[in-house]
């Protein structure tokens, strides 16, 4: 059973999120979050708190257990951007564009996915004797 969980107008450059999701896309949550707790990255704190609601929202609302669940989708997508501007040389202007993400991650259980694989293990298997 697929856990979402989101976080919008996270104010860090989706760039630099994307380089901290990066990392915990297909992992278990354990590992997940052992991982972004010793990443030296602004963004690990943002995406460690998401990280845990979702692991709230699979224990309370669907009665999962954590040690089966695993990040089968995290997303870090442009959200609104600030539009400042910041004074130069000779009376002269520049914009400053100031960020955000919208953060959104999907747990599933690791049970469906063997559950899936043995299915089409069994098919294969089914084919290779219809060949022979």
């Amino acid at each position: 059973m697929e856990v979402k969980a989101s976080a919008r107008s996270v104010r860090i450059s989706p760039r630099k999120v994307r380089l901290v999701i990066d990392v915990i896309r297909g992992k278990k949550v354990t590992e997940a979050q052992a991982q972004l707790k010793f990443i030296k990255k602004e963004a690990a704190m943002p995406v460690l708190k998401l990280l845990n609601s979702a692991i709230a929202n699979a224990k309370n609302n669907f009665k999962l257990d954590e040690a089966t669940l695993y990040v089968k989708e995290i997303v870090g997508n442009d959200g609104q951007t600030l539009h400042r501007w910041t004074s130069k040389a000779m009376g002269r202007s520049s914009p400053i564009r100031k960020r955000s993400t919208h953060i959104m991650i999907v747990l599933d259980e690791v049970k469906d996915i063997q559950k899936k694989k043995l299915k089409k293990l069994k098919k294969l298997k089914k084919l290779e004797g219809l060949e022979k």
